[in-house]
């Protein structure tokens, strides 16, 4: 679907790439000077590793973007109101906030809509950076140079899917399929990052594990990017509060719900799909879901991590997951008890950004015994 064209003006694209080149610089500086005597792969792994940080706190900033409601703090794309920042849309952003003071469009939420913009630039230019490194070396690393090419092409893909967010107005399908976007990237950085350890001289390469062990790590994933898409849809649909008590919901454990209502992902925002108000039944429904998927995850989790506590090479992993678990319901607890608090909405969303990224390193780190001589 293209974007309307009054909401894209690609008129400050080059300042906005000239600040990505900005941010990237000092950590491509800080690589370059502490890393110069290291091998090839080596400094790409450094660099897959401060991209991958970079990238978590993009994905944190987004979803304090999200939550802070400032995705339409800049109504265009990719500027604001044709501008590099919003010191050349105060006009703009003035006539907005007189008119709406607690609209989208004021100077704090353009700001942090425009931030959110500034650092996915600056990760973007450190993939193109990674991309073409892993090319010029390709002879001499153990890493397909094809891994960093095709998580450039992804973050193509998330700038469009940004793009969109703006364009179409918060739309919860579009923002959904953008916060998974933004895990994916997480996932295929973390991924890359072992890959090159991996290929280092001297390494002992992947774990060995038994084949049902490793089907259990695998369908525990398949099942975490599950449960986040269902988070992802109950924060994009301000679906939070549509239960406030825990465990029950409303005073019950089976409350009103209209699951077909809630499960329309093609709709506009506070929207059915006949364009109508959406119903408090459909919210409780989007809510209740992700709760009740949430307990067949942690009881899975729990499993695992202690199916793997003594497995050699994974006990690490065992731990942070019993960890992030723990995590995962303090703050999904918090944030239905203590009505969303802002710290803990972000801290949740960090938490599922975790995961993937445990759980991606200890899949690529792994393989089925099975396969080995």
């Amino acid at each position: 679907m293209d974007a309307p064209s009054s909401l894209v003006d690609l008129a400050p694209l080059t300042r906005m790439m000239l600040l990505g080149i900005a941010i990237a610089f000092g950590p491509l500086v800080w690589i370059g000077l502490k890393h110069r005597q290291a091998s090839p792969a080596q400094r790409l792994r450094v660099l897959t590793l401060v991209t991958l940080f970079l990238t978590f706190d993009l994905v944190l900033f987004g979803a304090f973007t999200r939550l802070t409601d400032s995705g339409l703090g800049c109504p265009d794309w990719p500027g604001c109101y044709g501008a590099a920042s919003p010191l050349g849309a105060h006009a703009d952003i003035s006539a907005a906030q007189s008119a709406m003071p607690t609209g989208p469009v004021t100077f704090s939420k353009a700001w942090i809509e425009m931030v959110h913009r500034y650092l996915a630039t600056g990760v973007g230019v450190l993939i193109i950076v990674l991309a073409v490194g892993s090319w010029i070396e390709r002879r001499r690393i153990h890493v397909h140079w094809v891994w960093p090419v095709v998580t450039l092409a992804w973050v193509c893909l998330q700038g469009a899917f940004g793009a969109f967010t703006v364009t179409m107005k918060l739309f919860p399908a579009i923002v959904t399929l953008h916060l998974l976007g933004g895990l994916v990237l997480l996932a295929l950085l973390r991924a890359q990052s072992v890959a090159y350890r991996l290929g280092e001289p001297g390494s002992a390469g992947p774990t060995p594990i038994g084949a049902a062990q490793r089907g259990w790590l695998l369908a525990a994933f398949a099942l975490v990017w599950l449960q986040i898409a269902l988070g992802g849809w109950v924060s994009t649909n301000y679906a939070v509060l549509a239960c406030s008590e825990f465990p029950t919901c409303q005073g019950s454990w089976w409350p009103a719900m209209n699951l077909r209502e809630g499960f329309t992902l093609w709709r506009e925002l506070g929207a059915n799909h006949a364009g109508e108000a959406i119903t408090f039944p459909a919210l409780t429904a989007i809510h209740y879901v992700h709760r009740l998927m949430a307990y067949a995850v942690f009881a899975l989790l729990l499993a695992l991590a202690w199916a793997l506590w003594r497995v050699p090479g994974l006990q690490r992993f065992a731990r942070v997951l019993v960890a992030l678990c723990a995590w995962q319901f303090l703050t999904g607890l918090s944030n239905v008890v203590l009505d969303w608090p802002l710290l803990a909405a972000v801290g949740h969303t960090g938490g599922a950004a975790a995961l993937v990224i445990a759980f991606t390193g200890a899949v690529a780190a792994t393989r089925s015994a099975e396969v080995f001589p």
